[in-house]
């Protein structure tokens, strides 16, 4: 007996549209930021205080009333059109849609969004809330969602046929889940599947990415590892050992390849699948791809893949066997099931097939391995695409906590509880970071770079060098370096300083609202992060000198013991820095900006409590001293002056007329370098004398002198106060004083100080105290 009657049937598929033109409509409609009616004039008045407005010319008997979508209608609206975007031309055009799940008659429930194509059926149900927060329960609607489906589709095959795949869909947007949800846990039961923020940013990356090709990547996605229907594909294949690991070559229509294979791609929607690795392809790249294939072009190389499912294997029929050789020819039998064959590299060349003419026709070659753990996939990819622009910077950072957690080498290990701690921040619900960091291929506000940067400098993690941590370095961080379960201990520490951190941005949140939430500010944006986290650790470092916490400290405790100070900069921040402060440290640009506004976050809290006072700010301070530039850029001048002088007049003294020969291939340069001054001036229309080569000696130049003519003395030394090179410019910078090298050291240390004020590039560098009392002790070295 049949499960509907024949008005049931109309009345469903009367709320169901497939006219193109219709759907394009609607589409539209529900693209649009408003909701649109059209009333008669009379009742215009009610909806105007209803919160609607008109917009357009009345109509003769109508007038045009819109108003912003509330939250859970916009949410609805967004699902469809993504539907509608990943290809479905069957759907509901309202939210008027009833479904039957009984005979009863009142055994109905009302239809968010279903989307229908030639092989699947989607029933959507969504939730949404305006914020962020955790969801309530849905107990109810979870108790009978068993029963409910088995009605629907009972309904739905009778309709459209025994064929089609039917999938329930729970989304939602804005509402947080625990990670051991009951509610979730009666959806897993069911087989629905759960459509969160993640999945549905996901999805619009697929489409924008993919075009038409990424409703393949999506069937994959929702129906991993189920049938497609029971007929096995059968193809012709040899397989073969690569070390320990089987694998099959095989040639494969490309049509089937997209049905059975989906691509670990680096997103949070993919966080159960991890490592992940893969990046989303380049729409341009694929078009092209597609154009080059339906112009006759062809890839020789292979696909690689790996049969990945336990629950549905391959089986290889084996017919012959060549000689010794370990391969075989034979015949594989593979399920016909969504999602079961990773796609390790080649995602570019299969998905060009989709927009195809040859996707059914055209055959491509296929490496399959079976059974490779999803590390070891990851190891493949990175094999594969190490010497490749494609790999960026920011992906190897995020897949460092795969690749490293397990090393023998310690500074490995920190790399990945690195990589490792930056990605829950991202990712945990419970962070004031969620969704704001950029992991993978998900895009957004803040950058994954600075965290690691910061991290890296911070000492909230020990240093490492090769298989030991280097000593001292533990004494302020948050891991114990003691505890030879490094898993255990990896574990541990990211938790730690997870929650510190996220009680440090949780604090800007609650208190500073208007700081936090200004992504061109000083703490929530990728120029921010460095500092902040680094203030942090600075915080933390000063308090372990102080003895108020130490490494055992609990991170409440600890956070209770910083907060203070975090005051103390942010409320400068909010209520009484300057218009004109504010806008000269926003505008600050390049390389070194962090550093400049670390020492600004430090020197705030200094001026508030003068008892904080690390070194680096202090060197800060000194390097901002003028007085102190000068000193030392006087002396320094001096003391080139004093080189030159002196050492020109020993070499003419030693070699007479023949001086400029003994340093000939210095003189060349010297010249080379008089020659460039003057085409630079002549260029740049100055009118100078001709340069002298002899003012063109460098620091360099004059250390090279001293070490060759060492010793040197005149061959008739008529003059008794004579002094070698070795008396006048030995100097003891009091680290050792045995060898040549360790007598001038000074010169190489002279040199790198006096590039602090006579290289444009390094002015913001400049002379701290101990710095400027160095050149001093050399000026006084020669002028006694």
């Amino acid at each position: 007996m049949a499960f509907l009657d024949q008005f049931q049937i109309d009345s469903i598929k009367g709320k169901i549209i497939d006219d193109l033109s219709n759907l394009g409509k609607t589409y539209k409609a529900k693209k649009g930021e408003y909701q649109q009616i059209s009333v008669d004039h009379s009742r215009v008045e009610d909806y105007i205080k209803q919160g609607w407005e008109e917009y357009s010319k009345p109509l003769k008997t109508k007038t045009l009333l819109r108003k912003v979508k509330d939250h859970f209608r916009k949410f609805e609206d967004d699902v469809w059109c993504q539907f509608y975007e990943l290809g479905f031309r069957k759907m509901n055009y309202d939210e008027n849609l009833i479904l039957p799940f009984s005979k009863n008659s009142e055994d109905t429930k009302q239809i968010d969004v279903i989307a229908i194509n030639e092989e699947t059926i989607f029933i959507i149900e969504c939730k949404s809330s305006e914020n962020f927060k955790k969801a309530p329960s849905f107990k109810d609607e979870f108790d009978l969602l068993s029963l409910r489906l088995d009605g629907f589709k009972k309904s739905l095959r009778q309709i459209y046929g025994i064929h089609y795949k039917i999938k329930f869909i729970f989304a939602t947007r804005n509402l947080r889940f625990d990670s051991e949800s009951v509610d979730l846990s009666r959806l897993k039961a069911t087989n629905s599947f759960f459509y969160d923020n993640n999945t549905y940013s996901y999805v619009n990356s697929l489409i924008k990415n993919y075009k038409s090709a990424s409703l393949y990547q999506f069937l994959g996605l929702v129906f991993k590892n189920e049938i497609i229907n029971l007929d096995k594909i059968e193809i012709p294949a040899v397989k073969g050992l690569m070390g320990t690991k089987k694998y099959y070559m095989f040639s494969i229509e490309p049509h089937l390849l997209l049905k059975m294979g989906f691509i670990l791609h680096r997103t949070k929607a993919n966080v159960t699948e991890f490592p992940t690795y893969q990046r989303l392809l380049v729409p341009s790249r694929l078009k092209g791809i597609t154009k080059f294939i339906d112009d006759g072009g062809y890839f020789p190389n292979s696909i690689i893949i790996n049969f990945s499912s336990s629950k549905h294997k391959v089986q290889f029929e084996s017919s012959s066997k060549l000689g010794d050789s370990n391969s075989s020819f034979g015949t594989l039998k593979i399920p016909n099931s969504y999602g079961i064959a990773y796609i390790i590299d080649g995602q570019h060349r299969v998905y060009g097939y989709a927009g195809s003419k040859f996707a059914k026709n055209n055959t491509i070659p296929v490496v399959a391995f079976d059974g490779l753990e999803t590390i070891e996939q990851l190891g493949i990819f990175m094999d594969i695409n190490q010497n490749q622009k494609a790999v960026s910077p920011s992906l190897r950072l995020d897949l460092e906590e795969d690749l490293y957690w397990e090393s023998d080498r310690a500074d490995s290990r920190i790399k990945a509880l690195r990589s490792s701690i930056i990605k829950e921040l991202a990712n945990s619900n419970s962070s004031p970071l969620y969704d704001k960091i950029s992991v993978g291929e998900d895009r957004s506000l803040l950058t994954f770079n600075p965290f690691s940067n910061a991290l890296s400098a911070s000492l909230l993690l020990p240093k490492a060098k090769g298989n030991s941590f280097t000593e001292d370095s533990h004494k302020y961080s948050l891991y114990n370096v003691s505890n030879h379960d490094h898993n255990e201990e990896m574990k541990k520490s990211k938790k730690r300083i997870f929650k510190l951190l996220c009680k440090c941005y949780d604090f800007v949140e609650q208190n500073y609202n208007e700081i936090f939430n200004d992504d061109k500010y000083f703490i929530l944006s990728n120029r921010g992060t460095y500092p902040f986290i680094c203030l942090i650790d600075s915080i933390n470092r000063y308090l372990v000198d102080k003895n108020e916490i130490d490494s055992n400290t609990d991170e409440t405790i600890r956070f209770e013991k910083i907060e203070p100070f975090l005051k103390l900069l942010l409320d400068y921040l909010q209520n009484e820095i300057s218009e004109e402060e504010k806008e000269s440290q926003l505008k600050l640009q390049g390389a070194g900006v962090e550093n400049k506004w670390l020492r600004f976050f430090q020197y705030t809290i200094y001026k508030k409590n003068n008892d904080y006072f690390p070194n680096e700010l202090v060197d800060w301070i000194e390097r901002q001293n003028e007085e102190l530039q000068e000193k030392g850029r006087k002396c320094g001048v001096e003391i080139e002056k004093y080189m030159k002088k002196s050492i020109l007049t020993k070499l003419q003294e030693i070699f007479n007329d023949k001086w400029d020969l003994e340093i000939g291939s210095i003189k060349r340069e010297c010249v080379d370098r008089a020659l460039q001054e003057d085409e630079k001036n002549h260029k740049e229309g100055i009118v100078k004398e001709s340069s002298d080569w002899k003012d063109m000696f460098n620091i360099n130049d004059y250390k090279t002198i001293i070490e060759k003519h060492w010793s040197k003395k005149p061959d008739k030394n008529l003059d008794p106060n004579f002094k070698t090179f070795e008396n006048e410019f030995s100097i003891d910078t009091g680290i050792s004083f045995n060898s040549k090298a360790e007598k001038i050291k000074w010169i190489s240390i002279f040199n790198s100080h006096r590039n602090l004020w006579a290289h444009e590039g390094t002015k913001g560098k400049r002379l701290n105290k101990l710095e400027v009392e160095f050149i001093e002790k050399i000026h006084n070295h020669f002028y006694k």
